[in-house]
């Protein structure tokens, strides 16, 4: 296995300590489609929490779910890398890829006939940051859980990473106002489930 540091893949005539994270990636990004493992391994230090927490929050908090459709994200990741254009950041193409593989489990999942009722709310209710179980967060959870697919989606990426609708709309292959219309739908359909719940 390679070992790689961040002063390995700078030409000398650029300072690594003044690399920002998107140089460090772009890098690190151009070994790994070269066929550098231990390139891909950083990356994946880099980013395996933060794409495991937005397929976590995507597929209702199931844990052994997104556990694998994390490891599946990066598996697609890797064959994908040789075609990667650089044209958008790393971080932005790869949380693309996740998303998108949350959305397509999700998709499949939805499309089978659960024999077992509803299985959103299976594994709803984890622990707070500080490792402590709250009733809101729970019941936060829960409903999120059980929005539509796009709709949680929509919601997960607007109000929870972070992206705008622009991004949003990209990168499920949507209209910016159907982005739009779909955040509104989420938040109105979160607050009727809570409410119903107080």
């Amino acid at each position: 296995m390679l070992a790689v540091t961040v002063t390995d893949t700078f030409p000398p005539a650029q300072d690594a300590s003044a690399a920002t994270p998107a140089d460090v990636d772009r890098a690190l990004a151009r070994s790994a489609a070269a066929g550098d493992t231990g390139a891909f391994e950083a990356l994946y230090r880099r980013h395996a929490p933060r794409v495991h927490g937005v397929v976590s929050r995507l597929v209702g908090h199931d844990r052994a779910r997104a556990e694998d459709l994390a490891q599946e994200t990066f598996v697609r990741a890797w064959q994908a890398l040789p075609a990667y254009r650089f044209e958008s950041a790393f971080s932005t193409w790869l949380h693309r890829l996740a998303v998108n593989t949350a959305l397509m489990d999700l998709r499949a999942r939805r499309s089978r006939v659960q024999a077992d009722g509803d299985e959103a709310l299976e594994f709803v209710g984890g622990p707070d940051s500080a490792g402590h179980g709250t009733a809101l967060g729970m019941d936060l959870e829960r409903a999120v859980a059980t929005l539509p697919p796009r709709a949680r989606a929509v919601l997960v990426l607007y109000d929870v990473e972070g992206w705008k609708h622009e991004e949003i709309a990209e990168a499920l292959g949507m209209a910016v106002g159907s982005s739009k219309a779909q955040l509104h739908r989420a938040r109105g359909l979160l607050r009727e489930r809570l409410e119903a719940h107080a």
